[in-house]
């Protein structure tokens, strides 16, 4: 039997909210800053460089709008002067048992952004509304 990359279109959310499929995850990033040094007498004329800080992007949850359905706001309306709400995510990408197969744990996230649809007369689509989470670190588990 042929091994294929997993379909990225089946996952679930656990955000701390009512369990509500997510249409779009993205901002699943992390990058190490370079540090780059040169000692003034060195006899190479290049930089050295070094591993620096770890950073990672914020991430944005797209879901549908539902009628009386206020939890984005919600939680956004916690971010106040000094007080914050903050939830730890898992994010899991599922197999066809509908088992987690890879997740990413993410480390107190709180919301920066809320986005609500767009309204268009002659449009055919869900109304979708966004929410951009800042965080202070993802963890991979694979398997």
């Amino acid at each position: 039997m042929a091994e294929y990359p997993l379909p990225k279109f089946h996952f679930q959310v656990d955000w701390g909210g009512t369990k509500i499929g997510f249409t779009e995850l993205s901002g699943l990033e992390i990058e190490n800053e370079v540090i780059e040094y040169r000692e003034g007498s060195s006899p190479e004329y290049s930089k050295l460089k070094m591993p620096g800080m770890q950073k990672s992007s914020n991430i944005t949850l797209k879901r549908g709008t539902f009628k009386d359905d206020n939890e984005f706001y919600e939680w956004f309306n916690t971010v106040q002067l000094g007080k914050i709400e903050r939830r730890n995510l898992t994010i899991s990408l599922l197999n066809e048992e509908h088992q987690p197969v890879v997740s990413w744990m993410v480390k107190n996230a709180w919301p920066t952004k809320l986005t609500s649809t767009d309204l268009k007369a002659d449009g055919n689509e869900t109304a979708i509304e966004t929410m951009e989470l800042a965080h202070e670190g993802i963890t991979i588990q694979n398997g």
